[in-house]
């Protein structure tokens, strides 16, 4: 309990860094700012496998498993990568959210702040739940296969374009639990309107955000319960990547419609994943493999994306060049 109270300890302190120090004053995030604390969290994400070697190979935290300290390190990096592959399709979420609460971009970073904390919460009673299912019920794992493989059906076949949050139950739940305001005012989330407390624009794209992310967690945490049932690896592994989740989204929102092919590596690493659960009493299928499928569907996507030219680029350039003097 002591490592986990300090890796908790650990945590709380990076939070109160973020937002009392770093980013104590309201900003707009740049692109380079972000890539910078993109670059930072991933690194200590990095460095904390070295961490996670040290404490298995003393056996200072207990290994339900019985995995070696070698194993532990691959199953918590490949962890890391499945949960950070899958946020890329929740910052397309975020910011069709931004976009349609209107939330002013200097004040996006403090409501996902504050949604970053709340889905650390929901997310540790998810693994525990999900562990103690696991653990309990071994027929579970097959549960959560088959729903895996749903998961990427349904994203191959989805159209998320068409996504509209002030549209969902959430929203018009929100809306008649308490009165809303289409003002802003600074970064409040309530304001006195008609003598009463009103939500603004940015408490409800918190509690959109917040929300989403327990959706997004239903697929999160059964893909990384599919590489190891150990909660410590499965928590520390969830956490940084979404930590990391608020630069990374400031970082790639602006060109997420360049990464058109994306979706598809979410979807072959999901159906992977999905199809590693349900054969997982059949075949043994090694660490190293896990984490080479994620590196190579997500590095094929991206690098698709970027030499794959769309249909209407052409036609954009002929535009652009008869416009022309």
């Amino acid at each position: 309990m002591l490592i986990w109270a300090l890796f908790i300890g650990f945590i709380i302190i990076c939070l109160a860094l973020d937002l009392g120090v770093f980013n104590k004053e309201d900003h707009v995030i740049k692109s380079k700012e972000a890539g910078i604390w993109t670059a930072v969290w991933f690194s200590i994400a990095m460095a904390f496998s070295g961490i996670i070697y040290w404490l298995y190979s003393a056996e200072m935290v207990e290994n339900p498993t019985n995995i070696t300290a070698n194993t532990a390190i691959l199953k918590y990096i490949t962890g890391y990568l499945i949960e950070l592959s899958l946020s890329i399709d929740n910052v397309f979420v975020i910011a069709v959210i931004f976009s349609s609460f209107a939330i002013p971009p200097k004040f996006q970073h403090r409501v996902l702040f504050w949604g970053i904390l709340g889905a650390i919460i929901f997310r540790a009673l998810m693994i525990v739940f999900g562990v103690a299912l696991i653990n309990k019920f071994e027929w579970i794992i097959y549960v959560f296969g088959a729903f895996l493989l749903f998961t990427a059906y349904r994203m191959l076949k989805s159209d998320d374009s068409d996504y509209d949050p002030q549209d969902s139950k959430v929203y018009k739940s929100v809306k008649k639990l308490f009165p809303v305001t289409t003002r802003i005012e600074g970064h409040a989330f309530f304001l006195e309107e008609n003598e009463k407390k009103a939500a603004t624009p940015l408490f409800l794209a918190l509690i959109v955000i917040e929300l989403t992310d327990v959706l997004f967690a239903l697929d999160s945490i059964p893909a990384i319960l599919a590489i190891t049932a150990d909660p410590f690896l499965v928590f520390t592994s969830n956490i940084f990547a979404i930590l990391g989740l608020r630069s990374m989204y400031f970082l790639i929102s602006r060109m997420i419609q360049k990464f058109r092919f994306i979706n598809y590596s979410l979807v072959v690493i999901l159906a992977f994943v999905g199809l590693k659960m349900i054969f997982s009493h059949m075949i043994e299928v090694p660490e190293w493999l896990s984490l080479g499928v994620i590196v190579v569907a997500l590095v094929s996507g991206i690098l698709a994306s970027i030499y794959i030219k769309s249909g209407d680029e052409p036609e954009n350039e002929t535009t652009e060049a008869e416009e022309l003097p």
